[in-house]
């Protein structure tokens, strides 16, 4: 990506990292207009909100619809932005996208709707208690380049169903995907000023936003960046969920399949050129199955089929940015220098774009960039393990927590194991497909991220909930514990305690008729 001026306004030109080829032009906002879009946001709001569940589930589902009527185009329009393959672009992006805004449409009210909370003790019988779930009222989304349709779309959603209003930056690499975006949120007919899509650089974006007046902020990208808007955000005590990446791990028991597993790694590790956050980077292989599992780790991979956006046969894209293409090579050449025994299936010679071999490492050490960081493209580092408790170690010891699978055909044993994996989310026999599930919630431990997208626990965390408490006793003129104090008072509440609490019988007696007491006071004036 590059930038152009024309009269007097700053453009960002975005190009098609597979070929070069520029593709669109998008005109760079200033940070007074992303405050102007904030305060037009936050009046249009509230009338967005009033509207109710049903009409927000209506509207949504027109972008849900206009999505499915344009689904080829927007494939080919997230492919040339990414250079992720057509097929990628349809099953991780546009396929995922459509099927969470259907299930945040017909889920929202359901969640979200006001709750009868269940009283806690018959001494406070009378107090009713209710959540309502408010929201926040402008939503802030910073998105990221390696999945710049799906992974807004999700939180776009979450947002609008619960009545929030939502400004969105896109990632500045894939700003035509951004361009769609809004033509398909415009396709559900919200209100004017409720959906923004801003374009500001990268370098500036956060700490903009951060000032902007926004009420939450939705951040996906890096663990550096992720702490500094955290530090930021604390200053102004403005919530923050942070969704950092990862550097995902599989465990491969002795008894797997082994034809399923290899598929597992190869497409959870190579989908999207391997430029997945809770993408395969790193798999332990139990020594009984390893060479087996090698050989046809190898065989499989060499028969994957590089191709250009828009090439439905393509199996491997390009790598979406320079600066990501140059992070492999450095992890790679990094692992060589450490004795990693590589073996790899080049590109085609006349591919001229930012396209990256598959890699596979063997011999890996601990101490190699790809195996403590994330690599964010497509390489396998792999070692092998004789103990299961030695692989959790291992798995274990990154500082980061996105995802972990394991494999196993004893369902049992997997799950046990699973169990002890520090990670967000632990699929067994599968990997990476964990995002396309709505209900899911999605997020990770440790430097992996911090609060939750994603299920019921994403829409909640779209909303503060708010209790309203309603005495239902009619002629109450005061609670039992408020003034004038007295020791009738205090005997009073005392034997209630007791009456609740005491393990001996003729104490609980004694008690009740100091509790009646005390409680008929309440119907009395003085």
């Amino acid at each position: 990506m590059s930038y152009m001026e024309t009269n007097g306004f700053k453009y960002s030109v975005s190009v098609n990292p597979a070929t070069g080829e520029e593709i669109g032009r998008t005109r760079e906002n200033t940070v007074e207009e992303l405050n102007q879009a904030v305060r037009n946001a936050a009046a249009a709001q509230p009338g967005w909100a009033a509207l109710g569940f049903s009409e927000r589930k209506k509207r949504l589902l027109k972008i849900r619809d206009y999505i499915t009527d344009n689904a080829d185009r927007i494939s080919h329009t997230v492919s040339a932005n990414s250079g992720k393959t057509l097929m990628d672009a349809m099953s991780t992006e546009v396929l995922n996208a459509t099927m969470a805004i259907n299930y945040y449409a017909k889920n929202g009210s359901k969640v979200l709707k006001r709750k009868r909370m269940k009283g806690g003790n018959i001494l406070t019988v009378n107090k009713v208690s209710f959540v309502e779930h408010v929201p926040y009222g402008v939503i802030g989304i910073i998105s990221p380049w390696n999945y710049p349709f799906a992974i807004p779309f999700h939180e776009v959603a979450m947002a609008l169903i619960a009545g929030n209003a939502v400004v969105l930056k896109v990632a500045s690499n894939t700003l035509e995907v951004g361009k769609i975006i809004k033509e398909c949120v415009d396709a559900g007919g919200l209100p004017e000023n409720v959906f923004t899509i801003m374009n500001l650089p990268g370098s500036i974006a956060g700490d903009a936003f951060i000032e902007s007046g926004i009420n939450k902020l939705f951040f996906t990208g890096s663990v550096a960046v992720g702490k500094q808007l955290m530090k930021k955000a604390s200053e102004k005590l403005l919530p923050i969920s942070l969704e950092l990446g990862g550097n995902d791990a599989m465990i491969v028991c002795g008894d797997a399949d082994i034809h399923r597993t290899v598929g597992g790694a190869l497409w959870g590790g190579l989908s999207n050129t391997g430029q997945s956050c809770a993408g395969v980077e790193r798999i332990y292989v139990q020594s009984s199955i390893y060479n087996e599992f090698m050989s046809e780790l190898k065989e499989r991979a060499s028969k994957l089929r590089f191709g250009l956006p828009g090439d439905i046969n393509a199996e491997m894209g390009s790598v979406t940015t320079q600066k990501q293409l140059n992070t492999i090579k450095e992890h790679v050449e990094d692992a060589v220098k450490k004795g990693g025994k590589v073996f790899s299936v080049e590109p085609p010679a006349s591919y001229k774009g930012f396209y990256h071999p598959i890699v596979i490492i063997e011999d890996i050490t601990e101490d190699m960039i790809t195996v403590r960081e994330e690599t964010f493209g497509p390489v396998l580092a792999i070692s092998k393990f004789d103990k299961i408790d030695k692989a959790i170690m291992m798995v274990n010891s990154s500082d980061l927590g996105l995802t972990a699978s394991v494999w196993s055909t004893n369902r049992k044993k997997a799950k046990q194991i699973a169990s002890k994996l520090e990670a967000g989310a632990i699929t067994i026999n599968d990997h990476l497909m964990s995002h396309g599930l709505a209900e899911t919630p999605w997020g990770g431990f440790k430097n992996s991220g911090f609060g939750r997208t994603h299920s019921y626990l994403g829409l909640l965390s779209m909303t503060q909930p708010r209790v309203i408490i309603d005495d239902i006793l009619p002629g109450v003129k005061k609670d039992m514990w408020w003034h004038p104090y007295d020791q009738g008072v205090y005997d009073g509440l005392k034997g209630a305690l007791e009456v609740l609490y005491s393990t001996k019988l003729d104490k609980k007696v004694n008690a009740s008729f100091k509790l009646v007491k005390t409680f008929l006071r309440s119907f009395r004036k003085n």
